[in-house]
């Protein structure tokens, strides 16, 4: 019977430690953050290795945030340009 590879890695986010479950992947603790196919393109632009739960969280946040200041920047330029 062969084992389910588990690989010890460091995030490529925050350097911290982690165990990367990729021969039970439903077991890893990557399953715990839920991503959209958008957020998980965001994090795939910026990484090509498995990061830990917690920066992938935190970049899931980044997404939103990036997502929202763009459409601030969109509406103030749409009432600057119909108050001129």
């Amino acid at each position: 019977m062969q084992m389910c590879k588990h690989k010890k890695k460091y995030c490529p986010h925050c350097n911290q430690l982690f165990e990367c479950k990729v021969g039970s992947i439903l077991l890893c603790q990557c399953t715990t953050v839920s991503l959209t196919d958008d957020e998980r393109m965001f994090i795939k632009d910026r990484y090509d290795d498995c990061l830990c739960s917690a920066c992938m969280q935190t970049l899931k946040a980044k997404y939103h945030d990036e997502r929202l200041e763009d459409q601030l920047a969109q509406l103030v330029n749409s009432l600057k340009t119909s108050v001129n």
